[in-house]
């Protein structure tokens, strides 16, 4: 189920930006200029608003002027301040279409429906869009590509998804590994 309060991050403010009261933003939006299309942004409590006065877009950032924020010194001040949104503010997708914050939450499952783990959110380390999801009794999570492929159903309704886990064998004893290191000789 979808919380339509649930706070959404679109962006991060970055450093200062000349003398005027400017910063740079790093944006989670498709189009970097359409952090000022859902009105007044919030940080994480909702209790603090950002209205966009001016904005521009440049190749490394997106650089905008806040209301109220009128030298660097207030500038500086606002350095890594995630900028929220409402769920409920942001527009509906077509079927099929999904916010990737919507998903962090939803329990994985395999094709035959057993649990997997949690879906801990979508990341992306320049490769393309990944499902990291938390299994119970394991240290580190696992990264799935977001594809089709891997990622074949969604069921918001439900709360879940479902994953194909790729198998592979893992060498439990490092002496009978295949991948030893070998000294290099001279």
């Amino acid at each position: 189920m979808i919380d339509p309060n649930r706070l959404i991050l679109l962006g991060e403010i970055g450093a200062a930006h000349g003398i005027r009261g400017e910063v740079s933003i790093r944006t989670f939006t498709d189009n970097p200029a359409d952090i000022a299309a859902y009105g007044p942004l919030s940080d994480k409590t909702g209790k603090r608003l950002f209205t966009i006065a001016g904005l521009r877009v440049t190749p490394k950032a997106v650089i905008a002027r806040f209301k109220g924020v009128e030298d660097r010194t207030a500038a500086e001040r606002l350095r890594n301040i995630g900028l929220y949104v409402a769920r409920s503010s942001l527009p509906e997708l077509e079927p099929g279409t999904y916010y990737h914050e919507d998903l962090a939450g939803l329990t994985a499952v395999d094709a035959r429906g057993a649990e997997v783990g949690c879906v801990l959110g979508v990341v992306n380390y320049g490769a393309g869009d990944l499902v990291e999801i938390v299994r119970p009794q394991e240290r580190e999570t696992l990264l799935l590509p977001f594809t089709d492929a891997a990622v074949p159903a969604i069921d918001l309704a439900a709360g879940r998804v479902t994953v194909i886990v790729p198998t592979f064998v893992v060498a439990e004893d490092p002496d009978t590994a295949d991948d030893k290191v070998e000294p290099i000789k001279e």
